[in-house]
């Protein structure tokens, strides 16, 4: 069963027309990832998703109902919760009051305490950090925060924007180790990845964007051995 399909959007920036139409949908339990080039339109899908940005046309449904154009708070409590590029942590605030953040919409606190806990289990090196200011934590660390404050929204589909974007091979490693546990766990994952050749080794199913506009679908294994796909993105020649 999709968990979301978009559907013919169209995203304007001023003059600029960021997507054309762009659809495919995401199936509940996988993880999907969306590939291309800088500026394809990869964080501007995610944006629309998420209500960061009001598509110009289309659809995007969640869980079979619409949530296009939706303010971003209403989209989460609904269960979709947005990694951004940059991860959008409060870096004055301690780790544990960003995590306290994930679960602002909530109200069901003995569920908050289980998840926050489980959070940290997976992210242990958090706990050792929790009344840290959140500035002070390395790269790797405050994706790390990012993703397990997301996770305390109790998300359905989880919108992940360059995860690895700046970090150490290593610590590249263990955050999609520990996507995989989260999905192994039952969340959805929507990937945007410029490692592509990671993102596609983890992917159930892949979309390629080129300037806005969606040029090809299909399952992952099948894209990464595909000769254009590869040249393009996996920087094969």
């Amino acid at each position: 069963m999709a968990v979301l399909e978009v559907r013919d959007l169209d995203v304007h920036y001023g003059g600029i027309h960021a997507l054309k139409g762009v659809s495919f949908s995401v199936e509940e339990g996988k993880i999907v990832t969306l590939i291309g080039a800088n500026g394809a339109g990869k964080t501007t899908t995610l944006r629309a998703i998420s209500g960061l940005l009001k598509p110009t046309r289309g659809t995007v449904t969640f869980c079979g109902r619409p949530i296009g154009g939706l303010p971003p708070h209403t989209i989460v409590a609904r269960g979709l919760a947005h990694v951004p590029e940059g991860r959008g942590i409060f870096s004055n605030l301690t780790v544990d009051e960003n995590l306290m953040l994930g679960s602002y919409l909530r109200h069901d606190p003995g569920a908050v305490a289980k998840d926050r806990e489980r959070a940290l289990e997976l992210f242990p090196r958090l706990r050792e950090r929790l009344h840290q200011n959140a500035g002070t934590l390395s790269g790797g660390e405050q994706q790390m925060l990012a993703i397990a404050r997301a996770l305390l929204t109790r998300p359905k589909l989880l919108l992940l924007d360059e995860p690895s974007l700046g970090l150490a091979p290593q610590m590249v490693q263990l955050i999609f180790k520990i996507v995989k546990t989260i999905v192994a766990e039952g969340t959805t994952i929507l990937l945007v990845e410029q490692n592509a050749h990671m993102a596609l080794s983890i992917a159930a199913s892949a979309h390629v964007l080129e300037v806005g506009t969606l040029v090809t679908s299909g399952p992952a294994a099948e894209l990464a051995r595909d000769d254009k796909i590869r040249k393009a993105y996996l920087g094969v020649h």
